[in-house]
């Protein structure tokens, strides 16, 4: 009997919330937790969303497999909304404690603000112990719990500094109060100085500092939240007897009719079916002003009616929407890890072991240099104060939050931390041309017949063969045959010819309408239209031919040259211009010739001169005018007569042209723009792809960058939002290893006593949140 063949488990991915998380190590620890488990391929743990995701081969046991992992690692397993959901609570939510020690610690505090002012009290040392106990071992009881889960797991975190340092603290306290020489000085009529207000102020400062923390994730969350709350929750069906009632959202699928009122919330994506009205959708697009909708046009839920009542018919309904797509890039976006959290990872593998080794050299160090055991103590629990790899775990991730959260708003969908990283460095932006640079809708310009034809019966056989096409072209050739009035035939055998045009038959014929290129290529004689196409083609139209074989063994014969123009898009001129002002090459990629290319390239404020237009750039070969661009792929140039490609050399005798890429150049950081399925190819292969909302589903599942409405500003400005929060990335890390690498040494040198070790602890994870949190002022066109 033969074997089976295996079987092929397709890898699958789990969002899982963890609780418990407070710095670097957390992340390490849970990290390797899950990688541990058998059909784990990879487990990225976030810090600033308190989540993990987890692509993994195995089956729905697996789910419970990977939540046990992280118990047993110590830390609480949670539904993957769950920090989403509690960033819902007040902003004073979960300060109770932190408000009960800083009153228990304002007597301790209050003789040190009077020393200054040469007032020298202290509480007795009772008093000292009752307020000091407390929040030790309750307030300071959380950092007990996940330092014990921690040493179980053979590693550090921030928690274990902590107990460590101020365990030590307290109890030097008691055996100078209550030890031999404590009692025998307390007898004499001598307070001892005790270090209870060490031990309970760092408690306390830093359980405010970890709740100012929490109330900083709540506002890097409040993008996710905000897209939640745009869908509704209830739906009104139109039930087959024409009566309204209402049914949960959750419960609606394709082809329900639904009566979307004034001002309410669209409940799913779908088309209009009667009315007319203004719909907002700027928290989807960041378009701010209502677009206009009547019949036939497509709504997307979660965008706000205005006011006029419609009915519309459901196209897609919960995880096919367009909102739930949304929602899936930013939560993906702020998932992944960005490439410079690699070395924090690294550093925070080894950061809480190292800071332990220079807290015990402090000891000794300081004990054997004879300042006495007290004082070498004192300064040991400093360093395991200060050395805090909180903000080292949240300076990339919350300045991820904070930036993709508000590139959303504006209507940029940034789907990867990685596309986010490498964005800023982009130094050349290429842009297709129609539907991106251009308006995308072109019309019939003229129709040149041949000598002998008849204008409208060209027309009819060019309309009838385009009606079996669905290219922008075919639906402006038939625009003109529909305002003429004339009735076209049924094609049949209609194929599309990549880069070159369609062929079928028509009324018995075999028809063909493409490029002047594809025309040479079947030896269609067309040099009666060389000179109308010459003229069209300097004014920035799109040219083709309309050939007729009427027997299949000869050439077929043009009858006709059609002229097609586009408009560029509105701003595109000065989007084009603000790429320019930031230094970066802006290059337009076009299939048309290069006289009608290089016509709407001056329109679009290029300079073919110097190659920023590159022509007769077929849709295959789109990737590699990409590759070259990134100075990845050189070409030899072209033979005599072949077709323009993109030299490597310019050409003989010639200036550069749009196809000529400098040898000396090198490489460059690319990012492609575009909209259609023939895109996707070109976007796959620039280090950034940038799709327009308003393209294909292909041409953005292949970007890494998803514009949400097909404005051409928002290229500039994703590549602002871009710096701008890799800036904010290493301003963060900056600030988080400054703390430590001046702090750690301060404090083991003797300048920082615990209680300002502590303040300043606490003030690194805030100050790294807070820098972050800027980024939320970011609107496109800032300077």
């Amino acid at each position: 009997m033969s074997a089976s063949p295996p079987t092929t488990v397709s890898p699958a991915t789990l969002d899982l919330g963890v609780g418990g998380m407070t710095c670097a190590s957390c992340v390490a620890r849970v990290e390797r937790a899950l990688k541990k488990v058998p059909g784990v391929q990879s487990a990225t743990v976030n810090l600033a969303t308190e989540s993990a995701r987890v692509t993994y081969a195995g089956d729905d046991a697996m789910a419970t497999v990977l939540r046990r992992a992280v118990r047993d690692a110590g830390y609480e397993p949670r539904a993957a909304d769950a920090a989403i959901d509690a960033a819902d609570a007040g902003p004073w939510a979960g300060f109770w404690p932190v408000g009960v020690g800083l009153l228990l610690c304002a007597p301790l505090v209050l003789p040190m603000l009077l020393m200054p002012f040469g007032v020298h009290w202290m509480p007795p040392p009772w008093v000292q112990f009752v307020l000091a106990t407390p929040v030790q071992f309750w307030l300071g009881a959380r950092f007990y719990k996940a330092a014990w889960g921690a040493l179980k797991a053979g590693s550090g975190n921030m928690e274990l500094l902590v107990s460590i340092g101020t365990t030590a603290a307290w109890l030097l306290s008691m055996w100078l109060w209550l030890g031999p020489s404590g009692v025998a000085g307390h007898e004499g009529g001598h307070v001892p100085h005790l270090y209870f207000e060490s031990a309970a102020v760092v408690v306390t400062l830093v359980r405010l500092g970890k709740w100012l923390e929490e109330r900083a994730k709540r506002q890097t969350t409040s993008a996710i939240r905000a897209l939640h709350a745009l869908r509704p929750a209830v739906a009104h069906l139109i039930d087959w007897d024409g009566q309204e009632k209402d049914i949960p959202v959750d419960e609606l699928r394709a082809g329900d009719k639904l009566a979307v009122r004034p001002g309410e919330r669209i409940p799913a994506d779908g088309t209009v079916t009667e009315g007319a009205t203004q719909v907002d959708e700027s928290m989807l697009t960041g378009e701010p002003l209502p677009v206009a909708k009547a019949v036939g046009d497509a709504l997307t839920g979660g965008a706000i009616n205005g006011d006029g009542r419609v009915l519309m018919t459901v196209t897609a309904a919960g995880s096919e929407s367009v909102l739930a797509h949304i929602i899936r890039l930013v939560q993906d976006a702020q998932a992944v890890k960005a490439p410079v959290q690699r070395l924090v990872d690294q550093v925070a593998a080894v950061f809480v072991p190292v800071v332990i080794g220079i807290a015990l050299a402090t000891l000794v160090g300081w004990w054997l240099a004879g300042l006495g055991v007290e004082t070498a103590i004192i300064r040991a629990v400093a360093v395991l104060v200060i050395a805090c790899p909180c903000a080292l775990g949240l300076a990339t991730p919350t300045a991820i939050m904070a930036g993709t959260g508000v590139a959303a708003k504006f209507g940029i969908l940034i789907k990867d931390a990685e596309a986010l990283e490498v964005a800023h460095r982009v130094d050349t932006v290429a842009f297709d041309k129609t539907g991106t640079l251009t308006v995308g809708q072109p019309r019939l310009l003229a129709l040149v017949p041949a000598p002998g034809v008849d204008e409208a019966a060209a027309l009819k056989t060019a309309a009838s063969l385009q009606s079996g096409s669905e290219h922008p072209l075919a639906r402006a050739v038939l625009a003109e045959a529909r305002d003429q009035g004339i009735v076209i035939d049924a094609p049949q055998e209609v194929r599309a010819v990549p880069g070159r045009g369609t062929e079928g038959r028509v009324a018995g014929h075999e028809v063909l309408i493409g490029s002047a290129r594809w025309m040479r290529e079947l030896a269609v004689d067309s040099k009666p239209f060389e000179a109308p196409a010459h003229d069209w083609q300097a004014q920035g139209a799109t040219v083709s031919i309309v050939a007729v074989r009427t027997d299949g063994g000869q050439a077929p014969r043009a009858v006709a040259l059609l002229a097609f123009g586009d408009e560029p898009k509105p701003g595109a001129r000065a989007a084009i211009g603000a790429l320019h002002a930031r230094g970066i090459r802006v290059v337009m990629i076009s299939g048309d010739n290069r006289a009608a290319a290089e016509a709407m390239g001056r329109r679009l404020g290029l300079k073919p001169e110097v190659g920023e237009v590159m022509a007769d750039v077929l849709p295959a070969d789109k990737a590699a005018a990409i590759e070259r661009l990134r100075g990845l792929a050189r070409p030899s140039p072209p033979a005599a007569g072949a077709a323009p490609v993109l030299w490597s050399n310019p050409p003989a005798g010639g200036a550069p042209r749009g196809d000529f890429i400098s040898p000396h150049q090198g490489p460059r950081t690319v990012a492609m723009v575009g909209d259609g399925v023939n895109d996707a190819p070109a976007l796959a292969a620039a280090d950034v792809g940038m799709a327009m909302g308003s393209g294909t589903d292909v041409a953005m599942h292949a970007a890494g960058i998803t514009l949400m409405r097909g404005d051409v500003a928002l290229v500039p400005a994703a590549l602002d939002i871009s710096a701008r929060t890799v800036a904010k990335i290493r301003q963060n890390l900056f600030w988080a290893f400054i703390y430590n690498v001046a702090g750690i040494p301060l404090a083991a040198l003797g300048y920082l006593n615990p209680v300002v070790a502590g303040a300043a602890m606490a003030l690194s994870s805030v100050s790294v949140m807070s820098n972050a949190l800027l980024l939320k002022r970011w609107r496109p066109g800032d300077e």
